[in-house]
């Protein structure tokens, strides 16, 4: 019953907070990354879920974008709308207006057993929509995860919004990492790594390419890694952590940042330790 309170609590919870001039922002201030938005508590990289992120007070909201049919750059994580959505359409062949009649909370909404009043219905985001979002404050910032070659349309985009300060990019792809540096140096890179990754490799090339994080899967993590990837003057992230014991564990072993479903727990587990 709290459990299911909670979600509905959260789903009706969407406002938005008053704007704000953008100072220039630190790359981690608490750590906490919202993966997919406060996807714990929203549906995944829908704009209430970004809101979530924002509410919670996490440093960085992250999400993931693809350009649709007729060129439009949308949120979403996959490829087509079929886990999240009420009907399957891939990304690439169907038209924004296709899209934008779609429900993306539908899975959310079974998962928690909520009815459409207690979980009302959230459209596929553009891009532009998460950026206008993320500019009308000034304590989160958007990490942009491009899951195909469309670097340049999204920086495009961010620039239109005079948004460059309050963006980074996070990917496990070289390429696309490399080409946000090379189009938009000043916008921060946040390199995905796998489990088994070569550490010192990957710091290599970091340091090459100007990037500014590595993101390892936190399964893969241990304390000579964070070491190795401090010692190069990188920081050290983990990716995707949602038990209050694995947070308890890769804060004490000095990891910087954390990304999240539930950022609200990862700041109450940062508190139980003395950290703001």
């Amino acid at each position: 019953m709290i459990k299911l309170s909670l979600a509905i609590f959260t789903c009706l919870l969407y406002t938005h907070c008053a704007n704000a001039q953008l100072p220039p922002k630190k790359i981690v201030v608490n750590g906490v990354t919202a993966h997919r938005g406060h996807s714990a508590a929203f549906p995944e990289n829908t704009l209430a879920s970004i809101q979530g992120g924002i509410d919670a007070r996490a440093d960085w909201v992250e999400l993931d974008i693809f350009k649709t049919k007729d060129g439009k750059i949308v949120v979403c994580h996959d490829p087509s709308t079929g886990r999240v959505a009420d009907k399957n359409l891939v990304i690439a062949d169907a038209t924004f207006e296709e899209l934008s009649k779609l429900d993306m909370a539908t899975d959310f909404r079974k998962r928690q057993g909520l009815t459409i009043a207690q979980c009302p219905i959230q459209r596929i985001p553009l891009l532009s929509d998460a950026l206008a979002m993320i500019m009308k404050q000034k304590l989160t910032s958007l990490s942009i995860q491009p899951k195909t070659d469309i670097v340049a349309d999204a920086i495009a985009i961010v620039r239109a919004a005079g948004a460059e300060k309050m963006v980074g990019f996070n990917d496990g792809n070289l390429k696309l990492m490399s080409d946000v540096k090379r189009i938009a140096p000043q916008i921060p890179v946040f390199w995905d790594r796998p489990a088994n990754t070569d550490i010192d490799e990957d710091i290599r090339i970091a340091k090459q390419r100007g990037f500014e994080a590595l993101i390892i899967n936190y399964k893969g993590i241990s304390p000579d890694m964070v070491r190795k990837v401090k010692n190069a003057r990188l920081q050290v992230g983990v990716w995707t952590v949602n038990k209050r014991e694995d947070m308890l564990a890769l804060l004490k072993m000095g990891v910087e940042r954390i990304y999240s479903d539930d950022p609200s727990l990862l700041i109450e587990v940062k508190r139980s330790l003395g950290n703001k």
